[in-house]
């Protein structure tokens, strides 16, 4: 029963990371004349929507309702959907403008910003290779800033908009798919009033441009909910250590589709940068199955 629980959750996990990993071509599916804020009101919208049908049928509509009624949640909802729509604005119009290399360096660099956060923030102790991890990564990117004179400020928007989303979701005691549906529903009446000013300006696209970019725009929603069901399926049934090295299918999906498929340049620059990333990466992976064991073995 254990192996099957195990087998699920690592499908799972697969498919919400392939789903992530692919989101650079979907969002290039779209005609050049969509704005990029119409992709984005319309991802929170149908989100928002298709997020409220899933807590309907799961019988987790008293969790919303719990969850709109404490302030402490709400104030830190709020900011952490603050941060996501940052991310989720920046990533769009990164990987629809020839940026998607840079969008990979982000999430490569994030697991590392993480750890950061949580020691200057949460006053977390890091461990020896941790510290080294985190100071190779951040020797590649002062390499691209100083010896290429290229500030990769879509990776670092990225990773430090997600870092510290994810810091504040880990303090706000919600799970992922309500946390996420507060968070759509607090951007929703922003959304409907952007969407309402881009059809007065005439740049909405929705409902007028063919049938094609309405499945494209409703499915930015979908995108947006089902691989975080996924990940909540496999992060209940696997380890920390095997979801931390599943994660980096994102990334390295990004990257490649990036290169061979989007037509980006892999620069001189990118290599050495992403050689001190993928290093650090290395050693906090090897760092975090070290200690993953050591718990295993301490437990009576």
């Amino acid at each position: 029963m254990q192996q099957q629980e195990q087998a699920v959750g690592l499908t799972a996990a697969l498919g919400a990371f392939l789903l992530w990993g692919f989101l650079p071509l979907y969002f290039n599916l779209f005609d050049a004349s969509v704005p990029v804020t119409g992709i984005l009101v319309h991802r929170v919208i149908w989100a928002a929507l298709l997020l409220l049908l899933h807590a309907v049928v799961r019988g987790h509509v008293g969790r919303l309702t719990a969850a709109l009624q404490n302030r402490r949640i709400l104030v830190g909802l709020a900011c952490s959907a603050t941060f996501i729509t940052i991310n989720w604005g920046t990533f769009i119009w990164a990987v629809t403008h020839g940026y998607v290399l840079e969008s990979s360096l982000g999430y490569y660099i994030n697991p590392l910003l993480n750890v950061l956060l949580g020691f200057v923030v949460l006053q977390e102790r890091l461990r020896r290779l941790q510290t080294v991890a985190v100071g190779i990564a951040a020797t590649g990117v002062l390499i691209m800033v100083l010896g290429y004179g290229q500030i990769p400020w879509v990776a670092l928007i990225l990773a430090g908009c997600f870092g510290a989303y994810g810091l504040i979701r880990k303090q706000v005691p919600i799970d992922s798919a309500t946390g996420l549906l507060v968070e759509t529903l607090l951007l929703l009446p922003l959304s409907l009033a952007w969407l309402g000013w881009l059809y007065v300006q005439g740049d909405a696209t929705f409902l007028r441009l063919d049938r094609k970019n309405d499945l494209l725009l409703f499915g930015a929603g979908v995108l947006t909910m089902i691989p975080l069901i996924l990940f909540a399926i496999g992060a209940r049934r696997l380890r920390l250590g095997t979801l931390g090295l599943v994660q980096y299918i994102t990334p390295t999906l990004q990257l490649l589709s990036g290169v061979l498929l989007l037509g980006e340049v892999f620069t001189r620059a990118h290599a050495i940068t992403f050689a001190f990333i993928w290093t650090g990466l290395l050693i906090y992976t090897a760092d975090a199955l070290a200690f993953q064991r050591r718990l295993q073995y301490a437990r009576p």
